[in-house]
């Protein structure tokens, strides 16, 4: 059985506008002449798809049955044509890419800008921000996430580690020692997010939480950051927060003898693993690189 895939796409387009008068506007097509088509893509598939009025429409059982396959084909026969177009032409279209603040702009924008300087056809819409962006709603194509992953419907391909580095700048250090043993974290000042007055640790393979009362308190991972670079106490960042600082010596990496910081991961999160677009696939295999490439973590002091 062939269908006509306008058709489909017809079909699509009058759910989602929810009436064959404003789904003809669209598409340039009379009432009648949507009625028609409907009608004969009804006809193929020997069921009804639609409830119509003369005011609205409504998906029957059947209509429910057919729509998510009706959307597959037309995502597929939109990536065929996509990537024929940047076999010939590089990758073309926009990216959209969300990822928290320190690790976008360290890792994310050069590789927008290579990006972009080999396929002019490609645009790249950047959001940064430290927390979740609802990809979904927002249209983003890929979500970078350094923090622990809730269960969803969304597909998340892990990246690369990103363990948490318990730091401080070496003038601290040199004023206040470096903490031997977690409960000698109690004796030291600790810079804190809001959202995080628990600091995670792992011992022996199991996690826990060891509360802290921070001496400062902030709502960004760059205040944070910047406070402890300026000597102001102990911080719980990841490596990407603070990779190019170790690598310095601006921030000192430091271990305890009897806990770990609580090991992360860098994922990349997508609405949906069909038909990615070349884009898309291309940004991960991109990303997946560089990260491949990332200086090792330092070694902490005890």
């Amino acid at each position: 059985m062939l269908m006509d895939l306008s058709d489909v796409a017809l079909f699509c387009s009058i759910v989602t506008t929810g009436s064959l008068s404003a789904a003809g506007r669209l598409s340039g097509h009379s009432p009648m002449a949507v009625s028609r088509r409907l009608a004969a893509l009804e006809t193929k598939l020997g069921v009804r798809l639609l409830h119509r009025t003369t005011r609205a429409v409504a998906l029957t059982a059947d209509g429910e049955t057919f729509l998510p396959f009706a959307r597959t084909m037309l995502e597929a026969r939109e990536a065929a044509a996509a990537a024929f177009v940047e076999r010939h032409e590089g990758l073309s279209g926009v990216l959209r890419v969300t990822a928290p603040n320190r690790i976008g702009r360290a890792l994310v924008v050069p590789l927008a800008a290579r990006l972009m300087a080999e396929n002019p056809l490609l645009q790249v819409d950047l959001t940064f921000s430290d927390s979740i962006v609802d990809i979904v709603a927002s249209g983003i194509d890929v979500a970078l996430r350094v923090a622990t992953l809730q269960t969803s419907d969304l597909v998340a391909v892990r990246l690369a580690d990103n363990p948490r580095i318990l730091c401080a700048a070496p003038s601290y250090l040199a004023a206040h020692g470096s903490p031997q043993r977690l409960a000698d974290i109690d004796d030291h000042a600790c810079l804190t997010l809001h959202a995080m007055d628990a600091w995670p640790f792992s011992r022996d393979g199991r996690p826990f939480a060891k509360r802290v009362d921070g001496r400062l308190a902030a709502n960004s991972v760059d205040a944070v950051r910047e406070a402890c670079l300026a000597g102001a106490g102990l911080a719980l960042l990841t490596y990407w927060d603070v990779a190019q600082d170790l690598a310095d010596g601006t921030l000192v990496a430091l271990s305890l003898s009897n806990a770990e910081p609580e090991l992360l991961a860098i994922w990349a999160v997508l609405p949906t693993r069909h038909h990615l677009p070349a884009r898309v696939r291309h940004f991960l295999d991109a990303l997946k690189a560089a990260l491949s490439r990332a200086p090792s973590i330092p070694s902490a002091r005890a």
